[in-house]
């Protein structure tokens, strides 16, 4: 199977919600930076939990859920399972590894920081079209 081209992926994400769940603001403003070079539509970010949980009560609706796993202490967990709920895909993003994601959330791409914008790329065309 031949793999899309930067060019292809960037047409395909055209638009693409990705809302950012992310406590570090260097680290944030960097994926920001790489969603937009995708042409993605970038939401958030949100850097707390209690913040990321209001922006989804108000209505936000993304595409795709980029979610830094240790948010100031507390675990994103809470936050995903109500985006899985709701049929939202997800990427974690996290410093630890997938040592540091429990097994149940092992079905979703989990990228190890630091991470390029071809992991980014590669994880939510993954989740986002996952028979591509």
């Amino acid at each position: 199977m031949k793999r899309p081209s930067l060019e292809s992926s960037k047409e395909r994400f055209d638009g693409l919600r990705v809302f950012i769940v992310e406590d570090e603001s260097l680290i944030a403003m960097q994926l920001e930076d790489m969603l937009l070079d995708l042409d993605c539509e970038v939401l958030g970010p949100a850097m707390r939990l209690k913040s990321a949980q209001r922006m989804m009560d108000e209505g936000l609706e993304a595409d795709v859920a980029i979610l830094d796993v240790n948010l100031g202490g507390e675990t994103v967990f809470p936050l995903a399972e109500r985006l899985r709920d709701g049929q939202t895909p997800i990427v974690f993003a996290t410093g630890y590894g997938r040592q540091g994601v429990p097994e149940e959330w092992h079905v979703y791409p989990i990228l190890q920081k630091p991470y390029t914008t071809q992991q980014i790329e590669e994880a939510m065309r993954r989740v986002v079209w996952p028979v591509a």
